[in-house]
């Protein structure tokens, strides 16, 4: 495979974001229109009462050449979980897609703790209006949360129906950990995968890192995306050591690749990725947070660079 970098296509600094809603365009994914193609992203504001941020969602719409943009969503797409829910502090990825319809969404929810920094969870949203604004239903709680096997950090959400159902990727933690050196203990996470012939009741193989670690064994691994090519199905997904990655750029995010003929075994070869740091500029330390799609016949990746989508993503197609 060799993907041709179309460069960086959104720098949220250069546009009006949701208010209250400053810098970062993380985790780009995409919903295909006849005519254009919206692309949502997790952004931040920060919160008054303690200083940190909080993710919100909100998208941008392209040309489906991607050559103009056409505006960015004037409010956030989806409100912040309640008081004590799974997603009260933050949703950060948020992938859509459509079914019999109808836009729906899985969400990855954040909340704070106090002797780890966050827990996650998967929602599913709803949207009414075409993918303007999302609704949660019922109460709002996550379908997808941590279990015996998988006691934390459940999230990263990715859904395609294949053959006729659903098939899930996600993240799962493994461990937290201090590092030597660390002020604050790190996390490891690992990919799975679940299935559902609904989209809410999900049967997950409980537990199972399906992508083999090529760092070490606290390799972290995240948002998984996958496609069809030729007859294979490929995932595309970021990986990183687990500590000392946040200013280490040699320890940072890179993206990574496997393929599949049935969805269930996968054999990773980073080697056939065709893609990878530039050598300066805004993707030069860092590569994460893929999205693999298609349109208008052709294969596309977006993706986040330097400091996890601060300064927004970038575009590359597949020749």
């Amino acid at each position: 495979m060799k993907w041709r970098k179309i460069g960086q296509i959104f720098d949220p600094r250069e546009h009006t974001l949701p208010e209250g809603c400053v810098a970062f365009a993380q985790s780009p994914q995409t919903l295909v229109f006849d005519d254009f193609v919206r692309v949502y992203f997790s952004t931040r504001q920060r919160d008054e009462a303690t200083g940190k941020f909080l993710s919100h969602v909100a998208f941008v719409d392209f040309d489906k050449d991607f050559g103009a943009i056409r505006g960015v969503s004037a409010k956030k797409v989806l409100p912040l979980g309640a008081l004590g829910s799974f997603d009260e502090h933050g949703v950060f990825p948020f992938n859509p897609l459509r079914h019999e319809g109808r836009v729906m969404a899985y969400t990855c929810g954040w909340s704070r703790r106090v002797s780890v920094s966050v827990e996650t969870g998967v929602g599913l949203v709803f949207s009414d209006d075409d993918g303007e604004t999302f609704t949660r239903r019922g109460l709002g709680g996550p379908i997808l949360g941590a279990s015996l096997r998988e006691p934390f950090l459940v999230g990263d959400a990715f859904v395609r129906v294949f053959e006729g159902r659903f098939h899930m990727w996600y993240m799962f933690g493994t461990d937290w950990k201090h590092f030597e050196g660390a002020e604050l203990p790190e996390r490891t996470y690992k990919i799975g995968h679940a299935v559902s012939a609904d989209g809410v009741q999900w049967r997950k193989r409980e537990g199972e890192a399906i992508i083999p670690d090529r760092l070490a064994s606290d390799e972290s691994q995240a948002l998984p995306s996958v496609i069809e090519l030729g007859g294979r199905y490929h995932m595309y997904f970021c990986y990183r050591h687990s500590s000392d990655f946040r200013k280490n750029a040699a320890r940072g995010y890179r993206i990574g690749h496997a393929s599949s003929e049935d969805l269930q075994n996968w054999i990773r070869d980073d080697e056939d990725l065709g893609i990878d740091l530039s050598q300066s500029g805004w993707d030069s330390e860092m590569m994460c947070y893929p999205h693999v799609f298609a349109c208008n016949d052709r294969t596309y990746m977006l993706y986040n660079g330097n400091a996890f989508g601060r300064d927004g993503f970038g575009l590359a197609v597949l020749e």
